[in-house]
């Protein structure tokens, strides 16, 4: 372990870097960002590929080595590949994975690999053409399913599919997304719907995960699938005959503040330590203000400092995401 490794109060070890390269996407879903209600960050705010690097790379010193790249959707920002080449071969880093909607990831597959990436979440709510639409704005399932197919046949793993569960729009085809994973080699990862002050469903939309759990094993019953490390915020399980995984991830329902090792940097220059947290430490102003007195490792000791021990929630059915996803990288 490296010496300086950051630690937060609670003695948890912080290796994982969540970081958002843009607040931009080509959809526009129901639960994250609303088409022409939400405006974009100023370009002047967004976060240049050589200050996002100097951040990771100030990072890695104290330990850092997992980096997932996030979004809004990553593959919208220009020169996304050029910053990938010179992420990969950061000293320290060992796992780079890319989270995306799958829009254009067909086309970036074969020089993702040649990067030496492989690790891929696709968010996808729906296999159905037209609540797909419904849920994203946009009729782009064929798009994603082919690029699903090409991931699998190229040799990404784990291939994970991510699907958030909204009652009564796509909550009926949980055994159908369950059922992947019998043939499939992929991770299927059922989420449950977090609203936000900017974007509020129906509560009626809210399912908890006992009882998508409960309808994903509607055919056989899941195994569960213990994590080495006990890091892992997913509960996971496989069918018996299955060559794929299942996970269920409740920040709702079942916290998972006690595994949680990670940070996120904010596509405008903010460390986060908690997604459902306010707290932020500004690292943007370090980077262009050097009459701050603050340094990139100073910044993100402080991140690790405050960094809460549990969610700060009354009412864990109340629980709420204090920012819009888009703009913190999930």
């Amino acid at each position: 372990m490296i010496k300086d490794a950051l630690t937060d109060p609670y003695g948890r070890v912080l290796n994982y870097m969540r970081v958002s390269v843009t607040d931009r996407c080509n959809l526009s879903c129901m639960y994250c960002r609303k088409k022409g209600i939400h405006r974009y960050l100023p370009s002047s705010a967004i976060l240049s590929y050589e200050e996002i690097l100097r951040i990771i790379k100030a990072g890695c010193a104290l330990g850092i080595d997992k980096i997932r790249i996030t979004g809004g959707e990553p593959l919208e920002r220009r020169g996304l590949l050029s910053f990938l080449e010179k992420l990969v071969v950061i000293r320290g880093i060992r796992d780079v994975s890319l989270t995306t909607n799958g829009i254009k990831l067909r086309e970036n597959l074969r020089p993702l690999k040649d990067l030496g990436i492989r690790r891929l979440n696709v968010s996808l709510d729906s296999l159905e053409r037209n609540t797909f639409r419904h849920i994203t704005g946009q009729d782009g399932l064929g798009v994603v399913l082919e690029s699903i197919e090409e991931a699998l046949a190229l040799g990404f793993s784990p291939l994970k599919l991510n699907m958030v569960v909204l009652g009564g729009i796509n909550d009926g085809e949980i055994p159908v997304f369950a059922e992947l994973t019998r043939q499939l080699p992929i991770h299927v990862r059922f989420i449950e719907y977090m609203p936000s002050p900017h974007v509020t469903l129906d509560m009626r939309n809210r399912i908890l995960t006992p009882v998508i759990k409960r309808r994903a094993q509607k055919t056989s019953l899941l195994i569960p699938i213990h994590d080495k490390d006990g890091s892992g915020i997913s509960e996971r399980f496989r069918f018996t005959d299955g060559v794929g995984e299942i996970g269920f991830i409740s920040p709702v329902s079942r916290h998972f503040c006690q595994a949680c090792n990670r940070l996120r940097l904010t596509a405008d220059g903010s460390l986060k330590p908690c997604l459902l947290s306010d707290r932020l430490i500004d690292v943007r102003t370090c980077l262009r203000d050097s009459s701050n007195g603050l340094d990139l490792q100073t910044c993100f000791k402080k991140a690790a400092d405050t960094k809460p021990g549990f969610c700060h929630t009354k009412n864990n059915m109340g629980l709420s995401l204090p920012v819009i996803m888009s703009a913190i990288g999930g």
